[in-house]
């Protein structure tokens, strides 16, 4: 997400002097979608007031109508991942961001998000990881979505990586990963045996780690 942000901020860090408030912002600017105010945003993020501005400024740098729908949204982060194919990959960070379902990821969205993946402790970030795997939000990992989010995190990475992957490289890595977490063997993973498998496992939490820092 890191190159969501860097895009998102790109603009503000030339303007190094920040004169307006972020509730003037708020209240000038005519978008279809309004940010809540900046006292409600301050107590359900961990950023700070100047952070706040920044991260609004940028986001209403590019997305003017005050929200991002998933094809805007995909063609942002494929420029950070130029050498990869990045559409998949996107398409469940996306849903991820997308917390009311609704197609759109607003600003609270974006950055209630982006707090907990840079700012949150551990549970936090497994949390959000979990229901970044959890595609159908159903409550439950399966093999096939386990799967469907390492092939589109290698389909956007492993272009650039060294010896080149294997297509089996991908289901070798759930299969380790799958077989660590499902502790009951019921075919399924829940987000209590994904927290404990990841706190026990540092293998796992590195990599989730690595990832992190890729595409964060």
């Amino acid at each position: 997400m890191g190159g969501v942000l860097g895009i998102l901020t790109l603009e503000t860090r030339r303007k190094s002097r920040l004169k307006d408030s972020l509730e003037d912002e708020f209240e000038m600017v005519t978008v279809r979608h309004r940010p809540d105010g900046l006292g409600q945003l301050l107590e359900q993020t961990k950023f700070s007031k100047k952070e706040l501005q920044i991260l609004y400024r940028g986001f209403k740098n590019e997305c003017p109508s005050g929200v991002v729908n998933e094809e805007t949204f995909k063609e942002i982060y494929s420029q950070f991942f130029p050498q990869g194919d990045t559409r998949m990959y996107a398409h469940f960070l996306f849903n991820a961001f997308d917390a009311d379902q609704d197609g759109n990821v607003s600003f609270e969205d974006f950055v209630t998000g982006l707090s907990i993946l840079l700012r949150g402790n551990m549970n936090e970030k497994l949390q959000w990881a979990f229901n970044l795997y959890d595609i159908n939000k159903d409550g439950y990992i399966s093999k096939e979505e386990m799967l469907d989010i390492m092939k589109s995190i290698y389909d956007m990475m492993g272009k650039c990586t060294y010896p080149s992957l294997s297509t089996n490289t991908p289901r070798d890595h759930m299969e380790k990963f799958f077989q660590k977490m499902d502790r009951n063997r019921d075919g399924v993973v829940t987000i209590d045996e994904f927290i404990d498998a990841c706190k026990e496992d540092s293998n796992i939490v590195r990599s989730l780690i690595l990832f992190e820092k890729e595409l964060i």
